[in-house]
């Protein structure tokens, strides 16, 4: 049901682009955007379709095949015979014996004359092949298979399930990428706002200082130090500058959207952290899913490989018509038929073929087992990584945040101190450079709390909660 809502928030949100480049991004706007228009994904739906029509395909393997057949011959091939007359002896009963003896007159010259000849006229006959042809319907059906087509069913089946898990891992690697770019677009607007407040402070301060050279009250050194300051306030802000150029093309490619997109992002890092939860379930991870998938897939296809060697039964009828060879001009065969074959394959002896190719994918099966607990025990690893990261992220944000507190508790003492004589211009500045480092540092361990977070969502299968 997410999915959904990410998509109708995608259409809805490209909608808009095109009359507003202020249309507010947030990072739900920007995952649903991404998975919307993301290549990896589509090609994972379409990989997902397929495998539904390879499911559909091998389901209609168990129900009878038609076939529909036809054959003509062209030829003016001939052949043409004449038979002479032929002249057959007769026989007559033998009343000793019951049987036929031949119906001698007599021997003259030591041939044998008979009483009695029977007479066949002389004959011709021309055979030809021109004309024949043969249709029919033939339906083929399996009886018996040893299992084959249920377990390529079942193959297929599971394929399709991997195709599914698939694309969840792809939509999972796009959220990835997504935040990434996200919470990198909207540090660099953090750090433009950091650089211009630094600016303020050291122009404020570079107006007093003059202020007190042209009253001969400082020398001209102290305008120089605030002069470098100053310039490297310039410096940092057109470095940040460049960097929300270039974060916005890159995230603006992950979103599918043209590169010179002028984006308002909505900066949500404010907003409650999610808990931390020890005991959270890895194998819900679409990592694990996709193996658990491989492992029973194996175990599928050991089944395949056995029914090789086990007896198959088929069944084939076949309903049609013949006409072919004329003799004389006449038809030999001009008839329908109908015919009904039944074939038993039993495999005897392939010289140990088959038991071979079955310890094969005994042992492939073993070793994605193997793989199984093997990648478990490395993605426990990686959910205690993740979770002691965000730990130190969330950590280091109430450092930092209370660094942020003092650095700009002393760097208003400071400036007192100054103003009141109390404190030298290198003092000073050192406050305004621990300030704004400080400033630096609370905005970097905001956005590495956004980005460990969605690492542990990711490790812990909760990402899409």
């Amino acid at each position: 049901m997410k999915h959904l809502n990410y998509i109708a928030v995608g259409c809805s949100l490209l909608l808009s682009f095109p009359v507003s480049g202020q249309e507010v991004l947030t990072l739900e706007k920007s995952r649903a955007l991404a998975v919307e228009n993301n290549k990896q994904m589509g090609v994972a739906g379409m990989v997902q379709e397929q495998s539904g029509y390879e499911l559909k395909s091998y389901k209609a393997k168990f129900l009878p095949h038609f076939s529909a057949t036809g054959t003509y011959l062209f030829s003016n091939s001939e052949m043409k015979r004449t038979v002479g007359d032929i002249y057959l002896p007769t026989f007559v009963p033998d009343p000793a014996t019951g049987g036929l003896v031949p119906n001698v007159m007599t021997q003259v010259n030591g041939n044998t004359l008979f009483n009695q000849y029977a007479y066949i006229p002389g004959f011709s006959f021309d055979l030809k092949t021109n004309g024949s042809y043969v249709g029919g319907i033939q339906v083929e059906q399996p009886l018996y298979t040893s299992g084959k087509i249920r377990t390529a069913y079942r193959m297929a089946r599971v394929g399709q399930e991997m195709a599914g898990i698939n694309r969840t891992l792809t939509h999972t690697e796009v959220i990835r990428q997504t935040d990434e770019a996200y919470w990198t677009a909207v540090q660099v607007r953090e750090l433009l706002t950091v650089a211009e407040k630094y600016k303020e402070v050291v122009t404020e301060l570079m107006r007093n200082v003059e202020n007190a050279f042209r009253a001969g009250m400082v020398s001209r050194n102290d305008v120089l130090k605030v002069q470098v300051k100053l310039n490297e306030a310039e410096l940092q802000i057109l470095r940040a500058k460049n960097g929300i150029r270039l974060a916005d093309m890159n995230l603006c490619h992950r979103l599918g959207l043209p590169l010179d997109s002028s984006l308002n992002l909505q900066d949500s890092s404010g907003s409650m952290y999610l808990p931390v939860r020890p005991a959270s379930d890895i194998t819900a991870r679409p990592e694990y899913l996709l193996m658990e998938k491989q492992v029973q897939l194996s175990g599928e296809q050991v089944k395949l490989v056995q029914s090789d060697y086990l007896p198959q039964v088929w069944v084939m009828a076949n309903y049609g018509y013949t006409k072919a060879l004329k003799l004389n001009d006449s038809p030999l065969f001009d008839s329908a038929s109908f015919n009904a074959v039944v074939s038993v394959s039993i495999p005897l002896f392939q010289w140990g073929e088959g038991r071979n190719k079955i310890r094969a994918a005994k042992t492939e099966k073993k070793i994605r087992e193997l793989q199984l607990e093997d990648n478990l025990e490395k993605m426990e690893l990686q959910l205690m990584q993740a979770m002691q990261q965000y730990e130190e992220s969330l950590l280091e944000v109430q450092l930092t945040t209370s660094s942020l507190a003092q650095a700009e508790e002393n760097m208003h003492v400071s400036g007192s101190y100054y103003g009141s004589g109390l404190e030298i211009l290198a003092d000073y500045l050192e406050a305004q450079t621990v300030w704004q480092k400080a400033w630096v540092d609370q905005v970097q361990a905001r956005t590495k709390l956004r980005l460990s977070e969605t690492n542990y969502l990711i490790a812990a299968g909760r990402i899409f909660e």
